[in-house]
């Protein structure tokens, strides 16, 4: 919801570029996306219009900023930047760019308007986007400092493909921001700073983790699939994940794409005819015999009935595959005990 302001973001800045002459005055409303197509042009673009260089532009930009800073009609427009200045304190002391212009205004113009006061203010730092963190603004120092340190620390404590629910994560991430006043450590402010980081984020059913994961960053049906098959925590026929991915996140999905991802992306492992299940949930790839030798291998010498029983919470199959499979005298034999080993 935007944070309403008293100001009229137009008229103070006409107030306080006032001082500057023609040139400057145009470099600076260009620049900031101040003019009536709102777009911010370019250092090279706006030196074309006057024939000069691109460092000649940037020169007289710098030079028009700090003399509006200097001037009378600066100083008389401090309530506005005051405004400013708690909004930001009000949304954590630090936030991104996008969601700071956002939160102020929906009107691209008024945010324009709002860049340029960040910039022209003293009191607002401006964190550039780097490999880490999105760009954005602080008013304090110390909380920016715990805030980057903090995100870094719960980058580290996350395991490469590891999805965490939302109120685990927040708990985790609040825990990090121990130090931090109690202003800023609640549930809104610390979700507002999990999203100034680059490498943690969200998947489309909320749950977080590194952003480089398949599990974060969906890139087609196998990963929606895993998603899905997760999320209904038992093993699911693809036409049931088919349903599901078109139902949850409206993607178009045909059963034999979905089918054909599965069979390829060893997440995943057919446990019966067109049922899939997880591999991390224990079951394991291969044919029937397979699973009865891998059984055998784990357990021991077992019984007709204790093979059969093993196999049934691995593979969704029918007794007889189970049986015609442990007659082969080539991959298994009884012991003396009447029990069942691989040959």
């Amino acid at each position: 919801m935007p944070k309403k302001i008293s100001f009229k973001p137009k008229q103070v800045t006409k107030k306080i570029l006032s001082p500057l002459h023609d040139r400057a005055y145009d470099v600076i409303k260009n620049r900031f996306g101040l003019s009536d197509d709102l777009e911010h042009k370019t250092l090279e673009a706006i030196g074309q219009k006057y024939g000069i260089t691109r460092e000649r532009v940037r020169q007289i930009e710098h030079a028009a900023l700090e003399t509006v800073r200097k001037s009378e009609e600066y100083k008389a427009e401090r309530a506005a930047f005051l405004e400013l200045h708690d909004i930001i304190k009000e949304l954590g002391s630090i936030v991104a760019e996008d969601e700071l212009l956002g939160a102020v205004s929906k009107d691209k113009s008024t945010q324009n308007h709002i860049g340029l006061y960040l910039v022209l203010g003293n009191e607002f730092t401006k964190h550039k986007e780097d490999d880490h963190f999105q760009t954005r603004w602080s008013v304090d120092d110390d909380v920016a400092n715990t805030v980057h340190a903090s995100l870094h620390k719960l980058y580290g404590s996350l395991a490469d493909d590891e999805l965490v629910p939302e109120s685990e994560m927040l708990d985790r991430f609040l825990t990090e921001l121990k130090d931090l006043n109690s202003e800023y450590r609640n549930e809104e402010i610390a979700r507002r700073f999990l999203c100034l980081s680059k490498g943690i984020c969200k998947n489309p059913l909320g749950e977080w983790g590194r952003a480089d994961s398949s599990n974060i960053k969906t890139r087609g049906i196998k990963d929606y699939a895993f998603l899905m098959m997760r999320k209904h925590g038992s093993p699911m026929h693809f036409r049931e994940v088919a349903k599901a991915i078109g139902d949850t996140f409206e993607k178009k999905c045909h059963t034999a794409t979905c089918h054909n991802e599965l069979i390829k992306d060893d997440r995943f492992v057919l446990v019966g005819r067109g049922i899939y299940a997880l591999k991390e949930w224990g079951y394991k790839s291969g044919v029937v015999r397979d699973v009865i030798k891998e059984i055998l291998k784990r357990e021991g010498p077992l019984s007709k009935d204790d093979v059969v029983d093993r196999v049934l919470k691995e593979r969704y199959l029918k007794r007889n595959t189970i049986l015609v499979n442990l007659q082969n005298p080539k991959y298994f034999k009884k012991n003396k005990d009447k029990l069942y080993t691989a040959a």
